[in-house]
């Protein structure tokens, strides 16, 4: 167990400026399902009509935690490329309130990976998924 909460620290303490920019933090890392958690809180200056979370922050959201799903359980991976992402919007993304933002991989080869991810607002609604394609680039063996 500690090693995941050190794996989480890390993740935290070298996260990508945008993650910090959308107040997010990943929460939990499930080494078996590979699979990361986020809690982002989107603060409203990165909303339109008063506390909606713009779309392609909502995308962001997810493809970082679906990439973290990857980093965050295999060390060897050190580089994704999205090939494809696609968001469905079920709901609103409300600012100002914690959006548990979740991504897992689906199934991986050496070379591509495939993913899901999900947001659950505050109050417990699905309100986006997300499916995505990534090209993995990998450690080379010693």
């Amino acid at each position: 167990m500690t090693d995941v909460v050190d794996r989480v620290t890390e993740l935290n303490r070298n996260a990508p400026g945008f993650i910090r920019l959308l107040g997010g933090e990943i929460t939990e890392l499930a080494l078996d399902e590979q699979k990361a958690t986020f809690v982002f809180t989107v603060p409203l200056e990165y909303c339109h009509s008063g506390d909606i979370v713009q779309g392609g922050f909502v995308t962001a959201m997810l493809d970082a935690a679906m990439s973290h799903a990857a980093f965050g359980t295999n060390r060897t991976i050190t580089g994704l490329a999205s090939l494809n992402i696609s968001t469905q919007y079920l709901g609103i993304c409300r600012g100002n309130q914690p959006l548990k933002v979740s991504g897992w991989i689906r199934q991986a080869t050496h070379r591509t990976a495939f993913f899901e991810g999900h947001i659950v607002s505050a109050d417990g609604s699905l309100v986006a998924t997300a499916q995505s394609v990534a090209k993995v680039s990998r450690q080379q063996a010693p």
